[in-house]
Parts: structure tokens; sequence; C-alpha cells
């Protein structure tokens, strides 16, 4: 697997966020991705007649840019190279879908309907599903992740998320369970 280096300066960041070597074709589609469902999101919770501050629709800006694009980010080759290199570990995986507790966190403080018990096994379905995906074989890493995401849509609809906000736990789980981890080898 021939994976060049992140460029340098703030490059840097885009490269390993995405992965370096990013076509530009990957690199359209991900931010094209990323506006597209930022749009569409924001204009489903215009149309539902959300009462919501100004920090909340930045809160749902930020949060649409980074689960549409990184839908498609982790779906790439450069993604795949870079988060599936060499010497990267079951254990990182792990890790990179753990972290994503700041976006149920950032979720929950941001709109208060949301309900802290459904957040918690939200999150505890992610990380039993990413423990599933990664103890697979390799060669059913990719149906295990389908299989995990069928239940995360059933998750999803018991989550029950504030009107307007449908959308953010699929999203979040496909971006983590099949974009993500169904990328292994």
């Amino acid at each position: 697997m021939d994976l060049p280096p992140p460029r340098s300066g703030l490059l840097r960041h885009w490269d390993t966020l995405i992965g370096p070597g990013a076509s530009r074709a990957e690199q359209a589609l991900i931010l094209g991705a990323a506006v597209a469902g930022t749009i569409g999101v924001a204009a489903h919770a215009y149309l539902r007649k959300v009462d919501w501050t100004i920090w909340q629709w930045m809160i749902l800006v930020v949060l649409a840019l980074d689960l549409f694009g990184g839908v498609v980010a982790n779906g790439t080759g450069a993604a795949r190279r870079w988060y599936h290199r060499p010497g990267q570990t079951r254990r990182d995986h792990f890790l990179f879908v753990a972290v994503h507790l700041a976006q149920l966190v950032v979720f929950a403080l941001t709109f208060p309907s949301a309900n802290w018990l459904a957040v918690i096994g939200a999150y505890a379905y992610l990380l039993l599903s990413a423990l599933a995906i990664l103890a697979a074989p390799t060669e059913l890493q990719r149906p295990v992740s389908y299989l995990s995401y069928i239940g995360a849509l059933g998750v999803a609809l018991l989550f029950n998320a504030p009107t307007g906000l449908e959308w953010f736990l699929p999203i979040l789980y496909f971006k983590l369970l099949v974009s993500h981890l169904g990328m292994g080898s």
C-alpha cells in the first residue's frame, strides 16, 4: 500500500482528517456531501418549524458538516489507506469510534429535549457494534458492519430524536459502523 505522507502546514490537518493523497475528485465528493447534507438537514429543520436559537443552528451546521462529510471521507481510498495502514490496530479503530461520544454529548447538551438515557443507550450500541465488527474475521467485518447498521436503525427509531434531528443518529452510525469500520482490509 503506497501511502503518501501528510502535507505540512494547515493542509496537514486536512490530510490527517481525510487521508493524505486524496484526489481532487475525492475531496470534491467529501465537500459536496458535507455541504449538500447540511443544506438538506437545515431545510428539513426549517420546514419542520423548529424553534432553535442561533447557537443551536450553528451546532447543527457543525455536526452535519462533520457527519455527512465524514461518511464520504471514510469511504474514500485515501481514508482507507490512511486509517487502515499497517500499524493501525483494532484498538485504534475502536478508539476512533469511541471518541465520537463528543458528538453525542454536544447533541444532547445543545438540544435539551434529547433524552440522556437514550443517548447513553445509543452510545452503548455504537460501542458494542464496534466491538462485534472488530472481533469478526477480516473477511466478515464488512457484512457484520452492515448487520450492525440494520440494528442501529432500530436504535435510532427508539432514540426518538428531537424534531428536525431525526437524521443525526442514522448518519453517525453510518459514518462509524459502515464507512469507517466496514472499510477494513
